[in-house]
């Protein structure tokens, strides 16, 4: 149906027959776009993907590093490694290194670490992008990596990495939009996600897990106040116009830490 004359018109046709209006493109195929190489990745997952294969690439490049600077080798990555590949480090942060607050998301300390990080993400991040969209999704993932590791400096001293920042985040803009809707739906989705977020910092306060809580705190309370404020996609071309603008800050935010990251690295080597 035209949008302006409400005259029905076939799939085909690219201007209204009736008023000459242009019609574009149509609902269903803006929800349901094609997948990715082939059907190799669901379009529901390729945000999710991409953050999937960026955080295996820096695995694979740090067990690769740390075994050329025979530091170890093996799986699991020393914090020399770690620390020149931008994990975070209060000393280093407060002195200026903003950086690592970015790429210290991106790093993982041996196999099972990113295994059990990228288990959660594949599942939680399809989740957060049906809800909300991939603008908003970026930016939850991104402002709660940064908020996580920044009360992560401010609680220890310590190197402190992982995905885990970001994924409480996300978490907490789940509980958001279970807050926001006041249908059972909603109620249900509160539940579920609150329980993810006690089960998670819950394994923090065991003794035999090395896990930073505090990073887990910052993420997923930053997660639900950005998520509670963002809301879900609206029929408004201006907010929607405004978050698209949020992501691509987030994504070139991220860019520039990574050409810091390297660029400490080289000169390190030097």
């Amino acid at each position: 149906m035209c949008p302006n004359c409400r005259a029905f018109v076939t799939t085909d046709d690219k201007v209204c027959p009736y008023c000459d209006l242009r019609l574009g493109e149509r609902a269903v195929d803006k929800r349901s776009p094609a997948d990715v190489l082939g059907g190799l990745i669901p379009h529901a997952r390729f945000t999710t993907m991409m953050i999937l294969l960026v955080n295996t690439g820096m695995y694979i490049a740090t067990v690769l590093y740390s075994m050329h600077g025979n530091r170890g080798g093996g799986m699991d990555i020393d914090g020399r490694t770690l620390f020149d590949f931008g994990a975070k480090y209060s000393a280093a942060v407060f002195a200026g290194q903003w950086w690592r607050l970015v790429t210290a998301g991106f790093l993982h300390g041996g196999l099972l670490h990113i295994l059990m990080n990228s288990w959660v993400l594949f599942d939680l991040g399809v989740q957060v992008e049906e809800t909300y969209g991939t603008s908003r999704y970026l930016v939850f993932y991104f402002v709660s990596t940064v908020c996580g590791f920044l009360a992560s400096s401010w609680w220890s001293p310590t190197l402190s990495i992982g995905a885990s920042a970001g994924i409480f985040g996300l978490i907490g803009a789940m509980i958001a939009h279970g807050v926001r809707d006041r249908s059972a739906y909603g109620a249900a989705v509160r539940s579920v996600y609150t329980r993810w977020a006690l089960y998670g910092l819950a394994m923090g306060i065991l003794p035999f897990f090395s896990i930073d809580n505090a990073a887990h705190i910052g993420g997923v309370t930053s997660g639900f106040v950005i998520g509670y404020l963002a809301g879900t996609p609206r029929f408004s071309r201006g907010v929607e116009m405004f978050w698209r603008a949020a992501a691509g800050i987030a994504l070139a935010m991220t860019a520039l830490a990574f050409a810091e990251m390297f660029w400490s690295l080289n000169s390190a080597q030097q």
